[in-house]
C-alpha cells in the first residue's frame, strides 16, 4: 500500500479524532499533518500492515499528547513571567465535534470529562475503534480500555443527569438541551 491510499484511507477519521482529543481547530490541522508526515517517514518501520490504522492513530494520540505537555509548559512559562498576573487560561474552545448521532448538548458534556476517558469514549464510540485498537494506540491493556470505557460512560451519564433536559421532539427524536441546572 502507498502512502497516498493511506493517507486517503485514514485521514478523515484521524483528523476528527484529533479534533475530539484537543478541541482546537487549528491545533488538530498542525497534529494531523504531523501525524502523516510521520506515517509518511516511518512507513518502513511498521512491522504489520494489518495494525496500520491502531499504529496511525498511535502516532496521532502520541502528538495529541505532546500537544498537551507543550501547552501546559507554555502556560507555566507565561505564569513565571507574569507572577502578578493570574495564570493565563486555556484559549476559548473551538467549536465542537458536528456528530448525527449526538446532539450539540451531549456533546458538550463529553467536553468535560478528565481526557483519558474523553479520549477512550471518542475512539469507541464515536470512531468505532475496537477495544484492542484503542489499547493499542492508547499502550493499555484491553482491560484498562473497557475500565476506562465504563468509568467514561458512568461520569457521563452523571452529567447528563446534571445538565441536561431529554425530551421527544414532533420527530420523536430523543433531544438533549442544557437545563437550567448547568447554570449553576
Amino acid at each position: 500500500m502507498n502512502f497516498w491510499e493511506i493517507y486517503d484511507d485514514h485521514y478523515l477519521r484521524v483528523r476528527k479524532f484529533i479534533l475530539a482529543v484537543v478541541r482546537d481547530e487549528w491545533a488538530a490541522d498542525d497534529i494531523c499533518q504531523e501525524t502523516f508526515f510521520r506515517v509518511q517517514s516511518s512507513m518502513d518501520s511498521l512491522k504489520d500492515p494489518a495494525r496500520i490504522s491502531s499504529w496511525i492513530f498511535r502516532i496521532a494520540y502520541n502528538l495529541c499528547q505532546d500537544h498537551f505537555r507543550n501547552l501546559k509548559a507554555a502556560s507555566l512559562r507565561a505564569v513565571a513571567e507574569k507572577k502578578n498576573i493570574r495564570a493565563c487560561q486555556q484559549p476559548a474552545f473551538q467549536k465542537e465535534l458536528e456528530q448525527r448521532e449526538m446532539t450539540q448538548c451531549v456533546q458538550d458534556q463529553i467536553s468535560l470529562l478528565p481526557e483519558s476517558l474523553r479520549t477512550v469514549i471518542v475512539l469507541f464510540d464515536m470512531m468505532d475503534c475496537t477495544h484492542q485498537e484503542i489499547a493499542d494506540i492508547l499502550g493499555i491493556t484491553v482491560q484498562n480500555v473497557k475500565v476506562r470505557l465504563h468509568r467514561a460512560r458512568k461520569k457521563l451519564k452523571t452529567i447528563l443527569e446534571e445538565k441536561c433536559t431529554f425530551e421527544v421532539d414532533e420527530r420523536s427524536v430523543l433531544t438533549c438541551e442544557a437545563s437550567s441546572r448547568s447554570n449553576s
